[in-house]
């Protein structure tokens, strides 16, 4: 059990250094886009760890990087994007979609998470005109999120449970 900790320990650690190096990063030049870096911790750590610990992972992070680079704004449209995708993600990995296709789900569903929270902000539907841009952007971004997991989930894997223990899940 310390073992376990100790690991989500390192992935929510990595999740927020992923959130900060993000905020240095340029915007793509349509708002509200990004690479969604943190998201890799998230992917990683719900194959590696389990559900549990990667939502927790989740709500630490985004609560983390909220408050040191965020406000309060941020956090709640993080919140909102992060439940409604983690949703979508624990689903799809429960019916053995790959690893690649869960984070593009989690990248889409992640954008109209948002969406919904800033629809109920600005007190208007003309906002969603922006989910097709988004949920481009959420396919693109979730595609290359998902490729850097395998590749580092690939590596990674045997270490954790080899090395580490199996009593890690």
């Amino acid at each position: 059990m310390t073992k376990k900790i100790a690991v989500t320990a390192l992935f929510t650690a990595f999740a927020v250094i992923l959130g900060y190096v993000e905020t240095f990063l340029p915007v793509i030049g349509i708002p509200g886009i990004k690479l969604g870096l943190a998201n890799l911790s998230i992917v990683l750590a719900l194959y590696i760890l389990g559900n549990r610990e990667a939502v927790v992972i989740n709500f630490v992070r985004i609560l983390l990087v909220g408050f040191m680079f965020g406000n309060m704004f941020a956090i709640a449209y993080s919140l909102a994007g992060a439940g409604l995708s983690y949703i979508i993600m624990i689903g799809a990995k429960k019916i053995k979609l790959s690893m690649i296709t869960v984070a593009i789900l989690g990248g889409v569903f992640h954008n109209i998470g948002q969406m919904i929270v800033a629809g109920m902000v600005v007190e208007t539907y003309g906002i969603f005109a922006y989910i097709p841009v988004l949920m481009l952007s959420g396919i693109i971004t979730g595609m290359l999120i998902g490729i850097l997991a395998v590749f580092i989930y690939n590596r990674v894997y045997k270490y954790i449970f080899n090395e580490i223990g199996s009593d890690i899940k």
